[in-house]
């Protein structure tokens, strides 16, 4: 083994080094994408983001920002952000083979890509170019990125109370090392005047991609939907029927026959019950004493004059029934209205229902008709005279 490892390790010296080719990028000619793992403390907790990297090659310019995983919607919401940023993008993409952008690798350079992930490319008029299995130095300048941003941005540890105040820190971050760094090639100038210069050779910026991944789903007899381990309340009248989910990197929707019948800021955590109280008010009218220990109802903050009028009904045996009252009531006048009938109420020191919803009928009633001003020309001279003895000599003619 000892003689075997001498003849290798001399071989191996004597044999050449891997060489590279330099590579040159015309301005607005490409892009490179990867992602990274970094550790931060969010909210005193230790957390791993993973950190999505953008680099236009020509000028330089960086974009970093943190998302909780690597699933396509978050590629997707990367991707409109550093478009954003950079108000356009290139004509060519350059990744690695992520399984969120590529199904299928062939010989070569041939790629199977995502359907969602084509139609993204189709909006913003890049065509996508995969990597070669293993050979990060086709996509080195990223690959760069990735070390440069570690060590400047991540290190020492960031605390930070959430991933918004991370990603507005990252994004100042970028900006402020652009201005500040010259670029590799073009010396006598910074990141920042090269790809203001690279901009007006930018494929234009096309508004934001519809970027969500949708998923088929089933809603619960308790107005729940399960996804990603957490489960989102819907609209009670989607009971019964599946749904869709749309998972968006910052929020779900779950539409129903085209309808969204809810929409929630996502949870990333596990075992979480998203609720929106709003959505079991039409349940309460049948079950009213739901009210007092539903879970969608705890900790559930009404606007002031309805929380008012609330706490004074709970002292009252139907106080469940009435309350149900005005909140059924919203989902016909609006929150607005009603809180301005409870208020108006509570103005006269009565907290009924009843007088909640007369003074809702009273504001649904049409207003008075508006006077016709008759034209001096119609304006009868002589006042006509009340007169039916007229109607009998008529009778007697006939």
């Amino acid at each position: 083994m000892r003689r075997y490892a001498r003849r290798w390790s001399k071989e191996r010296g004597q044999s050449t080094a891997a060489a590279y080719v330099p590579l040159s990028f015309a301005p607005g000619e490409a892009y490179q994408f990867d992602w990274s793992h970094e550790v931060v403390l969010l909210s005193g907790t230790t957390v791993m983001v993973k950190a999505a990297h953008v680099r236009l090659c020509h000028s330089r310019m960086l974009f970093v920002r943190a998302y909780p995983r690597e699933t396509q919607e978050m590629v997707f919401d990367a991707h409109d952000r550093a478009f954003a940023l950079f108000k356009g993008t290139c004509s060519r993409g350059i990744y690695d083979n992520m399984k969120t952008a590529v199904e299928t690798i062939f010989v070569g350079k041939g790629r199977l890509y995502n359907r969602r992930f084509l139609q993204m490319c189709s909006h913003y008029l890049v065509d996508p170019v995969a990597c070669t299995p293993a050979s990060g130095w086709e996509k080195g300048q990223v690959e760069n990125q990735v070390g440069l941003v570690r060590e400047r941005f991540f290190t020492p540890r960031l605390r930070f109370k959430n991933l918004d105040e991370l990603n507005a820190w990252l994004l100042d971050k970028c900006i402020a090392y652009a201005k500040a760094h010259r670029h590799p090639e073009l010396v006598d100038q910074t990141i920042w005047e090269v790809f203001e210069a690279e901009r007006p050779k930018l494929v234009p910026y096309a508004g934001r991609f519809d970027g969500f991944h949708a998923v088929p789903a089933s809603v619960s007899k308790t107005c729940l939907v399960r996804f990603d381990n957490n489960k989102y309340s819907v609209a009670a009248s989607a009971v019964g029927r599946p749904v869709e989910v749309q998972a968006y990197a910052d929020r779900i929707v779950i539409r129903q026959d085209g309808r969204i019948v809810a929409e929630h800021p996502r949870s990333f955590g596990r075992g979480d019950t998203v609720y929106d109280p709003w959505h079991y008010v039409p349940v309460l009218a049948r079950k009213p004493g739901a009210l007092r220990n539903g879970a969608p109802f705890k900790d559930w903050v009404l606007p002031a004059a309805i929380e008012r009028i609330r706490r004074k009904l709970a002292g009252t045996d139907d106080g469940n029934r009435q309350m149900v009252d005005i909140l059924n009531a919203v989902l016909t006048d609006g929150l607005p209205a009603v809180e301005a009938a409870c208020a108006e109420a509570l103005s006269h020191s009565v907290h009924s229902a009843d007088v909640v919803l007369n003074i809702l009928a009273r504001q649904r009633e049409p207003a008075p008709p508006a006077n016709i001003m008759t034209p001096a020309a119609l304006t009868l001279r002589h006042a006509p005279i009340a007169d039916c003895a007229r109607y009998d000599n008529l009778r007697r003619t006939v």
